[in-house]
């Protein structure tokens, strides 16, 4: 059933503009250079009043600056650490999740984004007999263990392409996403690539000979979301030229979750959807960067795709101006407070407003989308202190959220709480530019171990799975 534009402009007028959530986040607007803050901290009461962990530490090693009383572990390192089958572990780091594994071990899956062919990249995934999709890709996924001092990484899927965030599932597995369009015969490619796909760390026969999840639709997947209660998945697009979609799918009649199911699916099982917002006024939103203020609400719709595996004309191509809504940088997602967290990392000139990122809520139940984070255009990216560019993002077992930088300049890990109060976690000192134009990698993969004790996270470029461990402390709202 449609939510019309009256249904929500009439469920706004007794709401109010905000929408309460019972144990939430609440409503955040990051600082420095917040646009429209509902919380009015100065910059400088962001490092005071008992939020956060205090000043960040410069790292002697030169990897990872954290405030006193932290301390980190390299996990793996991309051509120094090796997998158990003899090969270095493979590039590029990007998105990440933990489960319980056996005896009070901790298991990670680790995508890997290396795009185009193997040949382009010195440390590609090994092609592992039996877990292969496209031999002439570089891409895939690997699974660490970790239990005390030992830590174990094997390869989970390879012979995939530019796999970037994904998605932690309620039956605990791991669905890697493909952030690429290209076509078998394109960059090398031998199969077609764009597509979702599951990776079970606890068995590795379960991963034996990979299948795509076409019924989620092929385009430049970031990351997905379950909602464990309706069964519907939620998947964000990164793309421009137009800007990309978030999507929704529903499950066919009768179809149930669990372990490996996804894949017994039909190609065109169940149905995908992109979104169309609209106001308080029921005025349609053409564009996410539209919003200026954190706590904008927009009603939702949900627009059935025509071709999802796009055998013609790009996902996005398919609707014209008017039809749907869109965004620039759809990046990571996070599923808690009965919704899904959402990430727009930034907006440019391809958007209607410039922006250095927002984070909304989806509430599936009141079908709304709520800004509860927007960050203003950094001026200065080179000066440590500001932050810009979300991109992955966890809910925080402290409080708030810890959001991974990927902008320009200086990069992060931080925090934000409940009120909008913004603080460093963590700060990439590994210059792999030059003393005069250094360059600092982006943050990915970040998320706490299933006990919250431990903080993990990577650097993407060379591709470095951190540990981070410390005093950990509620965050005050």
């Amino acid at each position: 059933m449609s939510l019309t534009r009256r249904d929500f402009t009439g469920r706004t007028a007794l709401t109010g503009v905000g929408v309460a959530l019972a144990g939430s986040v609440g409503a955040l607007a990051t600082a420095p250079h917040a646009l429209a803050s509902t919380d009015h901290h100065s910059a400088e009461d962001h490092h005071h009043g008992g939020v956060g962990y205090g000043p960040l530490i410069a790292d002697p090693k030169g990897v990872l600056a954290l405030p006193a009383g932290f301390s980190y572990r390299v996990l793996t390192h991309s051509g120094r650490t090796r997998l158990e089958s003899g090969e270095y572990t493979p590039s590029n780091h990007d998105g990440t999740a933990t489960f319980d594994g056996p005896r009070g071990a901790t298991l990670l899956v680790n995508n890997h984004e290396l795009k185009g062919p193997r040949a382009d990249w010195p440390y590609p995934v090994p092609l592992t007999e039996g877990l292969v999709y496209d031999p002439a890709a570089a891409g895939g996924c690997t699974v660490v263990e970790v239990r005390h001092d030992h830590v174990a990484e094997w390869v989970g899927i390879a012979g995939t392409s530019t796999n970037c965030a994904g998605g932690h599932t309620p039956w605990d597995t791991w669905l890697t996403c493909e952030e690429t369009e290209d076509r078998a015969g394109q960059n090398g490619m031998t199969k077609d690539h764009g597509y979702v796909f599951e990776v079970d760390p606890a068995d590795r026969r379960a991963n034996r000979d990979p299948r795509p999840v076409k019924a989620l639709g092929r385009y430049a997947h970031e990351a997905v979301v379950v909602d464990p209660r309706r069964g519907q998945l939620y998947l964000t697009e990164d793309a421009s030229g137009p800007n990309g979609l978030f999507y929704r799918w529903t499950p066919p009649h009768g179809f149930r979750h669990g372990r490996g199911r996804l894949r017994t699916l039909a190609d065109d099982a169940g149905v995908l959807q992109a979104f169309k917002c609209f106001d308080s006024g029921g005025r349609f939103v053409d564009d996410l960067s539209r919003a200026t203020r954190t706590g904008t609400v927009y009603g939702v719709d949900w627009v059935d795709v025509p071709d999802r595996d796009a055998t013609s004309t790009p996902v996005r191509k398919q609707f014209t101006d008017g039809q749907v809504t869109r965004a620039r940088k759809l990046e990571g997602m996070w599923w808690a407070d009965g919704g899904a967290y959402v990430v727009s990392s930034y907006a440019r000139d391809e958007s209607p407003v410039q922006h250095d990122g927002q984070v909304w809520f989806y509430d599936p139940r009141r079908r709304t989308l709520t800004l509860k984070v927007l960050i203003g255009v950094n001026p200065d990216p080179a000066a440590d202190g500001a932050f810009d560019g979300p991109d992955n993002i966890t809910v925080s077992p402290y409080g708030g959220l810890v959001i991974a930088e990927d902008g320009e300049g200086v990069q992060h890990l931080f925090g934000a709480t409940d009120s909008g109060r913004t603080y460093p976690i963590a700060r990439n000192e590994l210059n792999i530019g030059t003393e005069e134009e250094p360059e600092y990698s982006e943050f990915t993969g970040v998320t706490f171990s299933p006990d919250g004790r431990t903080l993990y996270a990577n650097i993407q470029t060379p591709g470095i799975m951190l540990a981070i461990t410390g005093p950990w402390k509620r965050q005050q709202r």
